[in-house]
Order: structure tokens, then C-alpha cells, then sequence
């Protein structure tokens, strides 16, 4: 019956074998990441017309003093430096 069922609804595998209906971890405001992560900052860009991703920005921990007490527009600005930008893909879970 199982394979029957997974036939008629397909998007109960996928919900199941990806849980990614589940953020973890549990009643966490992840747009605020400065409450979870030193030198993080919650950032939007519009990658194309209608399109925008949500990303957390992080500076490393050399830079950790610098970053202390900074705005969103320094965070902005640290990314078009010459620092070397590392982009993490998390999965599929919809949380970063």
C-alpha cells in the first residue's frame, strides 16, 4: 500500500525525505542572526528582476574587532573588498 500511496501523492515522499518542513532550530528568530553568531548580519539582494535571495553575511573572526558595533552599510561595504567571499549553500531546510 505504501508505494500505492506514494504513487497517488508524490509530494508526501518529498516532504518526507527531505524534511524541509522542519527549521531547526526550534523558535529561533533567524533574521537576526547577530543573537546566534558574532559579526553576522541578516542582508537581502535582488540577484535579478523579482528575484531576491536572503543571505547572512559573515565577517571572519581577524576582522571580528572591526565589525563590532557596524552598521548594515559596513557589512555591504566589507563585501566588495578585496577579502576573498566564501558562499555556503545550507540544503534544503529554507533556514540559513
Amino acid at each position: 500500500s505504501v508505494p500505492f500511496l506514494i504513487r497517488l501523492f508524490p509530494f508526501v515522499l518529498t516532504k518526507f525525505a527531505f524534511l524541509n518542513f522542519l527549521a531547526f532550530p526550534f523558535f529561533v528568530d533567524l533574521q537576526r542572526p547577530e543573537l546566534l553568531l558574532n559579526n553576522t548580519i541578516n542582508l537581502y539582494l535582488t540577484t535579478e528582476p523579482g528575484v531576491t535571495v536572503g543571505i547572512w553575511h559573515t565577517v571572519p573572526g581577524s576582522r571580528g574587532a572591526e565589525a563590532r558595533g557596524k552598521d548594515q552599510r559596513w557589512y555591504e561595504e566589507a563585501l566588495a573588498d578585496a577579502h576573498p567571499v566564501i558562499i555556503y549553500l545550507h540544503g534544503n531546510g529554507g533556514t540559513r
